[in-house]
């Protein structure tokens, strides 16, 4: 008696845990599929030229010249603290530790482990866009610059299909310069 109410007791278990596996399948297990657009895309960098700072202000007769200042827009004249519209630090793209680079170079491993650790984990860049169309926090995945994350908005990326990728040298955003790219697009 006792062995059939356990082997009956073993059976339901295995149909709640099947219906709980398909419950949480059903329920949660899906993302959602990227759209994909065809971009305009151009890049920036958070130097003078592309971001619109000086050093010195003239209230100060330029005489403070390590301080940065808005020399453009709404803000003329305010601090300039380097960050993006959403409040980060813009960053570009790390692929990470565990990348093709990795495969293709496996001698930099130990350097890159031993020198630089913080590049162990991947990080997603900067991207500038319309938050009319992609508030914050939407991901895009641009060919030749990777992964990227909608955290800033400039005064010239207006619509749908325009973005602007961030860069941490100028020289670099200059070589990217302006293309038209397939993008996904996955929003929050």
């Amino acid at each position: 008696m006792r062995e059939n109410g356990i082997i009956h007791l073993q059976s339901r278990l295995k149909w709640v845990s099947l219906f709980l596996i398909l419950l949480c399948l059903f329920l949660g297990g899906c993302a959602k599929k990227p759209v994909s657009r065809m971009m305009e895309t151009t890049a920036y960098c958070g130097c003078s030229k592309c971001c619109s700072w000086e050093r010195g202000s003239w209230a100060y007769l330029k005489l403070d010249f390590w301080n940065r200042y808005v020399s453009k827009g709404k803000g003329a004249g305010r601090s300039y603290t380097g960050k993006t519209a959403s409040g980060t630090y813009p960053m570009e793209p790390q692929e990470g530790f565990f990348s093709v680079d990795s495969v293709q170079r496996p001698w930099l491993i130990p350097v890159r482990l031993i020198l630089f650790p913080w590049y162990f984990l991947p990080a997603d860049g900067t991207i500038a866009a319309d938050t009319k169309y992609y508030p914050f926090g939407t991901k895009m995945y641009i060919p030749g610059y990777g992964w990227g994350v909608v955290e800033d908005r400039g005064g010239a990326i207006k619509g749908p299909n325009r973005i602007d990728l961030y860069f941490d040298s100028h020289a670099d955003a200059l070589q990217w310069g302006r293309r038209k790219l397939p993008t996904s697009i996955i929003k929050p």
